[in-house]
């Protein structure tokens, strides 16, 4: 498994969908996964220190894990199936007694945000759905993710842009 880091939230130009960039921690290596606007509203949210008025989802499910004396261990991505993300939350519970749950990414980076666990991508998953990054330094990152980045360089044979009707569809 790979530790990353959630880089940034983007817009893809050509559908007009949320897109989440995850950099591997030891690499200069990235992976975007296109997420719904909800989501990408909650991640957006949770990159920042701002809240809403009203707890969010993943704001109520932080509270509902603390209230129940429960931890995020660490979230996983832990597949892709015909463009497809798939996300395990790890849970440990008051006793030590361990879960994993089944999740879309953006609910678990989402939810990872809030709690502060961090965030693995399984290795095949990542190798499949990464490219080399053009960028070694972060002044570098920024610049590129600001003015030079074309989402499509990072379309691979696994990874599909969701069909504007379906906007989760590769989460």
């Amino acid at each position: 498994m790979r530790e990353a880091e959630i880089k940034a939230l983007l817009v893809d130009p050509f559908n007009n969908s949320p897109v989440i960039l995850l950099k591997d921690c030891n690499s200069d290596r990235a992976m975007p996964i296109w997420i719904g606007e909800a989501e990408a509203v909650s991640i957006a949210f949770g990159m920042q220190t701002g809240r809403f008025p009203r707890p969010l989802t993943h704001d109520l499910m932080k509270e509902i894990i603390d209230d129940l004396k429960g931890n995020v261990e660490k979230v996983v991505i832990s597949a892709v199936k015909d463009g497809t993300f798939y996300a395990t939350i790890f849970l440990v519970g008051p006793g030590g007694e361990q879960r994993e749950i089944d999740a879309r990414p953006s609910d678990s980076l989402a939810l990872a945000l809030r709690v502060g666990s961090p965030i693995f991508i399984a290795d095949d998953v990542f190798e499949s759905s990464s490219i080399e990054s053009p960028f070694a330094e972060e002044d570098a990152f920024q610049d590129f993710v600001e003015y030079e980045m074309n989402l499509s360089d990072f379309r691979g044979d696994e990874v599909e842009t969701p069909n504007a009707d379906e906007p989760d569809a590769a989460d």
